[in-house]
């Protein structure tokens, strides 16, 4: 009994960690979306704008690949 709980609470928590995918992939459409509505108003700034975007869409993603780092560690240990 003690290891269905387990083995259900290992479910439950790394369903909940793979939340944080979500919020990254709404994070990543605001950085992009942020950069068309830049270069609409101003494209003489491109490169560097561009270059903005990108950092942005790595911290982004660094932090969906932590909640995904998570949601294994609490599966797979």
């Amino acid at each position: 009994m003690s290891e269905a709980i387990l083995q259900g609470s290992k479910y439950i928590g790394s369903g909940l960690a793979t939340i944080g995918l979500a919020g990254a992939g709404v994070g990543i459409g605001t950085v992009f979306g942020s950069l068309i509505t830049g270069l609409a108003r101003n494209p003489s700034l491109q490169g560097q704008l561009f270059t903005y975007a990108i950092l942005g869409f790595a911290l982004t993603e660094a932090i969906a690949l932590f909640a995904l780092m998570m949601a294994f560690l609490i599966l797979f240990t």
